[in-house]
């Protein structure tokens, strides 16, 4: 049999065997999926190559990854010509696992025992930067929501949701799913759904489809400021959809004359306002201070 190209770099690196399969790691370290960390283990190697491969050319980049489990979509990236993948992994169990594909790839993987959501991935590798995962479900979307606030410093993103939370940061609007979350998305990046993925794909399969999207940054950095008027903004009128602006935006103070600067008329409703209006609006209350 021909040997993979794991193999040949574990005997290059002075390896006396290749690697053990996803499926040794998980029995050898104890590393059955937890619940409570929202973990669902992709193992297929095709799979996980097809996801590394939508996060574009990985050439001379330095790619974050978070919550690599046993590490199948880790072996993919480093199969790839990425200049180094950082790990960044909460359970302990899968750290000590990730060990070994660390040894086999000498200088190249760096594995952090950490939470995620504490850390700055601009602090973390240097540029150009981006972030491949398939993220635990109980933190997609707040780890996402930081990383937006820090889009500017990356220069993409392919990442895999809930196939409904997929759904709802590509919605267009005036659609049932077009909400806060869309509109933060799609006005820092630009945002595609590029694959979806049945249960049955992950180890143990979880109970709803999964989805990857690709996010490419816009070219201008709004600035901290900027993002907070904007995550005010959303807040608010998405917070109670079902009233019109003038009501929905009561909150922030002045939400009449607001609107009126931004000719946005007060009848209409969060879901019919364009990613460019709220931009519009988020400058207004910035400026507003």
């Amino acid at each position: 049999m021909t040997e993979g190209p794991e193999a040949r770099r574990s005997e290059s690196a002075g390896q006396a065997a290749p690697l053990p399969s996803l499926r040794d790691t998980i029995a050898r370290h104890g590393l059955e999926a937890r619940k409570s960390l929202g973990q669902h283990f992709l193992l297929d190697p095709a799979l996980c190559a097809r996801i590394a491969t939508l996060a574009g050319d990985l050439a001379g980049r330095h790619v974050l990854e978070v919550g690599p489990g046993p590490g199948g979509l880790t072996r993919a990236l480093l199969d790839s010509a990425a200049a180094g993948v950082t790990a960044v992994e909460l359970d302990r169990r899968a750290v000590a696992a990730l060990a070994e594909l660390a040894a086999a790839h000498p200088g190249r993987l760096s594995v952090i025992e950490a939470d995620a959501l504490k850390l700055d991935p601009a602090s973390l590798l240097p540029a150009p930067r981006k972030i491949v995962a398939n993220l635990p479900y109980n933190v997609a979307t707040p780890l996402l929501v930081g990383w937006l606030r820090g889009a500017a410093a990356l220069e993409g993103m392919a990442l895999m949701f809930q196939q409904e939370v997929a759904e709802r940061i590509c919605a267009a609007p005036d659609t049932e799913a077009y909400g806060r979350l869309a509109v933060l998305a799609q006005w820092r990046c630009r945002c595609e759904l590029l694959l979806r993925l049945p249960p049955g794909a992950f180890i143990p399969p979880p109970k709803v489809w999964s989805a990857v999207v690709g996010f490419t940054p816009h070219p201008e950095d709004p600035g901290p400021g900027l993002f907070r008027a904007m995550e005010r903004l959303t807040a608010a009128a998405f917070g109670q959809r079902r009233k019109m602006l003038r009501g929905a935006l009561k909150s922030l103070g002045g939400a009449e004359a607001l609107l009126a600067a931004a000719e946005i008329a007060g009848e209409r409703r969060a879901e019919t306002l364009s990613v460019a209006e709220f931009d519009r609006l988020a400058r207004l209350l910035l400026a507003r201070g």
